[in-house]
């Protein structure tokens, strides 16, 4: 892995699967949580660390959610969206589906069309300023049941920023099921965007083949449990349905034991489309170029591995298509240069 690392840290990558208030760093956080002093965050990036070290994934959402409560304002979400895209820039991640709440913030009262703004300027400068193309999945947080996933659906139809390509569902999937967001999701697939959601991170197979059936998913977030039905693995072979994989995500919240039982190699061996991505970066003390370190040990990758792991993060992107071609020449002219040294 080490070996590996100067050449995954120059490597063009896409991301799929980071969330937005999850990916503020340290510094930001630190930086917020001195900015509202009511709030239980602590404001010493140092204390952050044993702040982000989970119990289980329901202690996770709860420090997550406490985040969430940092973001009061329009200069807030401005100020974390372009700040995401700068960490996201040192890491050579050229473009990012970045996953946003919108539900967690216009509930805690900012006005959403100062939402919507402050979203799409960060956007906009990120891609002029720093060479990072930025895409919005809105999600419905989950644990706030049906009114957030009607107000999600309407913000995302109704108010849809520039940057928004698809519609998704987070939070925990105990006892909250897929079924019930069909209609929300169906709304939001009426008008153009892809289907995203969670499934298969802290349950079964089940879930999984709900949210193909009832959400009609493009990509399934995490889908973890996936490898226990092979029926099920065979299916998202079959119909190329990515699978967006977040190892140490999945270790950080108990969802998986230990880094060496990860399901992603017989997913990778089943011959379904992986994509390697960091979720909540910060939280779980890791980045994009760690978890590609990560898939390296896991899978046994070289550098033609690591590259066509890139590959898959853009083919399963909502990407037009000239950019997905503009992405895919430069990994692998990249690529090329690095073997020939």
């Amino acid at each position: 892995m080490t070996d590996l690392h100067p050449f995954i840290a120059g490597l063009p990558k896409a991301e799929l699967h980071v969330h937005h208030v999850g990916s503020a760093s340290p510094r930001i956080v630190a930086e917020l949580a001195a900015r509202h002093p009511d709030s239980k965050v602590p404001t010493d990036p140092e204390a952050l660390v044993d702040y982000f070290t989970f119990t289980d994934f329901a202690h996770f959402i709860d420090v997550y959610l406490s985040v969430v409560d940092l973001i009061r304002t329009p200069e807030d979400v401005r100020l974390l969206t372009f700040e995401v895209a700068r960490d996201m820039a040192r890491q050579n991640i050229r473009y990012a589906e970045l996953t946003v709440t919108p539900y967690s913030s216009t509930s805690r009262g900012i006005p959403e069309v100062g939402f919507m703004e402050a979203i799409e300027d960060a956007r906009k400068a990120a891609e002029a300023e720093l060479g990072v193309v930025l895409r919005w999945c809105f999600d419905i947080p989950g644990e706030a049941g049906l009114r957030a996933a009607e107000e999600t659906s309407r913000l995302a139809v109704d108010l849809r920023p520039e940057g928004l390509v698809s519609f998704g569902l987070g939070g925990p999937e105990i006892g909250v099921p897929r079924p019930q967001f069909k209609p929300y999701f169906d709304r939001a697939i009426d008008a153009g965007l892809h289907s995203v959601p969670h499934a298969g991170e802290t349950t079964g197979p089940g879930t999984v083949w709900d949210a193909l059936r009832h959400l009609r998913a493009e990509r399934i977030g995490h889908g973890t449990s996936s490898v226990q039905d092979p029926e099920l693995l065979a299916h998202l072979a079959q119909h190329r349905i990515p699978l967006e994989v977040c190892p140490t995500s999945n270790i950080a919240t108990r969802a998986v034991a230990d880094l060496d039982e990860h399901p992603v190699k017989e997913m990778v061996a089943a011959g379904v489309l992986v994509t390697v991505n960091s979720d909540d970066p910060p939280m779980f003390g890791t980045d994009l170029n760690q978890e590609y370190g990560v898939a390296a040990h896991l899978l046994g990758l070289d550098e033609r591995g690591l590259a066509g792991l890139a590959r898959n993060g853009v083919e399963a992107s909502f990407l037009d298509a000239d950019g997905k071609k503009r992405l895919i020449a430069e990994i692998d002219t990249y690529t090329s240069a690095w073997l020939a040294r």
